[in-house]
């Protein structure tokens, strides 16, 4: 059996995309010390990365980015990337496994697709910690080359979190064209 997992990264951000992932391997294929993302450091998730890219099956990744969050929320915008990430993945699979606890999609397409919604599936379930991973990874990449074009906002370090100096940033310069306007209009 074919089992895909799904994760997101950066739902919570001031600044840049929310990345979804879609990854496909054998049901009960491991690899060890695979976990969660954010209970991995950032060498051990770019070791992991490049394990899972060589060892699925197949993979997908769909990067939405702030000005489609700002049109219609960060929610739609996470269930718009699951939703591209099945469409796009060319591969057969018998179940789907999402992390979370919410996800719709129209009548026509909730039979095409086997899911299961997993609750800290990304701690829990090997097929999704995977996909939390390269998630994590290829938005961190996305996050240290904004880095290069808005030093000033330190995003190689925040990620585009509303870390406290991030937000003295956005108070004191203002935005720029990554920023997710709806989410820093409070501090503005």
């Amino acid at each position: 059996m074919l089992v895909c997992g799904i994760d997101e990264a950066g739902r919570g951000p001031l600044a840049g995309p929310v990345v979804v992932a879609a990854v496909v391997f054998p049901f009960g294929f491991r690899i060890n010390g695979v976990k969660d993302s954010k209970k991995l450091s950032p060498t051990r998730r770019n070791y992991f990365y490049e394990l899972i890219i060589r060892n699925c099956i197949a993979y997908q990744v769909q990067v939405i980015n702030n000005d489609i969050i700002d049109k219609i929320n960060i929610l739609k915008s996470t269930m718009l990337g699951i939703k591209r990430c099945l469409k796009h993945l060319k591969i057969k699979r018998e179940l789907v496994l999402i992390d979370g606890n919410y996800f719709v999609l129209d009548n026509k397409s909730h039979k095409k697709y086997n899911y299961k919604l997993i609750i800290k599936g990304d701690d829990r379930i090997f097929h999704i910690s995977a996909a939390s991973v390269i998630a994590k990874v290829t938005r961190d990449k996305i996050m240290e080359f904004m880095d290069s074009l808005y030093p000033e906002y330190d995003f190689i370090k925040n990620k585009g979190y509303p870390t406290p100096k991030h937000i003295e940033t956005v108070k004191k310069i203002g935005i720029t064209g990554i920023h997710r306007k709806t989410f820093c209009a409070k501090y503005l």
